[in-house]
Order: structure tokens, then C-alpha cells, then sequence
């Protein structure tokens, strides 16, 4: 298939021609990969066929069908996607819980914060260091990474460890929350 150049990326039509002969099939092999969520699977199949426009010399490569290229493309969408999704606490119901501390109670807030501080000094200080910069700090995960000097899927890996752990400390939660 042979494309013409843009500035930015690959000219419409090869673009429309790639998703009139492959869009079909990448929506249907996407709609497996994200368990029926057409919502899901329509956005992957946009999501690639940007990295198509992107990446105009995929067209030129030495293959015969850019089917293979975009399928993978697809796939890794979509296995950042779910990585992404299950990175992020869970959505919360619109189900009150039974007790709740009232919000305007001062004492109530002052021993919720000292109970947090307690379960904060639990952590090991690769944790702690973590949390301070990302919850009290509100740095982002990558400033967070700079600033101690680690990667930043560590700095995920031990905000995510470090959460579990509180949660199972902190006075008030159930055994089972992680």
C-alpha cells in the first residue's frame, strides 16, 4: 500500500482505505480483548488507527497487509488500558457506608488524622517517602520518580503496596479491603 506523506502524518484517504479494509476485523478481534465492551473496543480501534496516522512509514514497511501491524498496535492498546484501569482505585457505589464520622466534628478529624500518622510511621521509609511525595506533596507519578530518583513504575509499585498496607492498618476497615 503505498501513502502519501503529510506533514503531521498519513494522507486521509490511506487512512480511510486502512479502515475500510481492517477496521471490521481490529473491532471485532478488540471486542474479544476487552470482553464485549464495544464502548471500549470503538475507542481502541480509533486509538490505533491514530497511531497509524502517526506512523506513516508502517505503511512502507516490508509487509503485505498492514492487518498484522495494526492488530498488534490494537492489542497493546488494550493491554494499557486494562493495566491503566486496574492502577485506579476502584469506582465508588452511590451506597452510603453504615458509619460515617460527621465531617464538621473537629475531634473526629483530629484522631483520623493521628490514626493516620500512626499508620504512616508503619511504613518502611521507601513507602512513607512514596505517599508523602504523591498524596501530601501532590506531585504526579514522574515528578514523584524525579524527585526520589527512581523509575516511575516503582514509584507506582510502592504507592500501590504502600495504600494496601494503610488500608489494612488504618482502625475502621474491614480485614479484606486492599
Amino acid at each position: 500500500m503505498t501513502t502519501t506523506r503529510t506533514r503531521r502524518g498519513t494522507d486521509e484517504r490511506a487512512l480511510l482505505e486502512l479502515q475500510r479494509a481492517h477496521g471490521g476485523a481490529l473491532l471485532q478481534f478488540l471486542l474479544g480483548l476487552t470482553y464485549g465492551d464495544r464502548q471500549r473496543a470503538e475507542d481502541l480501534v480509533q486509538e490505533t488507527l491514530v497511531r497509524a496516522w502517526q506512523h506513516p512509514e508502517a505503511f512502507e514497511g516490508p509487509y503485505e497487509s498492514m492487518r498484522p501491524w495494526l492488530f498488534t498496535v490494537g492489542r497493546r492498546l488494550a493491554i494499557d488500558a486494562r493495566r491503566s484501569r486496574m492502577a485506579r482505585p476502584a469506582e465508588v457505589s452511590g451506597r452510603l457506608p453504615e458509619t460515617t464520622a460527621d465531617p464538621g466534628d473537629p475531634a473526629e478529624r483530629s484522631a483520623a488524622a493521628l490514626d493516620v500518622r500512626e499508620a504512616v510511621r508503619t511504613l518502611s521509609p521507601e513507602h512513607r517517602a512514596v505517599l508523602v511525595q504523591i498524596y501530601f506533596r501532590g506531585l504526579s507519578v514522574h515528578e514523584a520518580a524525579s524527585a526520589l530518583g527512581i523509575p516511575a513504575g516503582t514509584v507506582k509499585s510502592r504507592s500501590h503496596y504502600a495504600l494496601r498496607a494503610l488500608g489494612r492498618s488504618l482502625p475502621g476497615y474491614p480485614d479484606g479491603v486492599r
